[in-house]
């Protein structure tokens, strides 16, 4: 028989990757208070998600994204 938090951890594994995402940031969160710079950074990240998912962006391969910045820096 398992304990519960194996059986917690199965359940967990078997959701979607953005429902283990969420839980993971409250995990973590739940380590340490956040700070306010802390806070700006993750609403940023959010933004910037929504942005991709929204089509209103699009990404870019690594090293697609890697060259232009060289090419700005020559």
């Amino acid at each position: 028989m398992q304990n519960p938090s194996e059986d917690l951890e199965a359940a967990i594994l078997n959701l979607p990757a953005e429902e283990r995402a969420r839980l993971l940031e409250l995990l973590l969160a739940s380590f340490e208070p956040r700070s306010l710079a802390q806070e700006a950074w993750l609403n940023l990240a959010k933004q910037r998600r929504e942005d991709i998912h929204s089509g209103k962006v699009s990404m870019v391969p690594g090293e697609q994204a890697l060259a232009r910045v060289r090419a700005r820096l020559i």
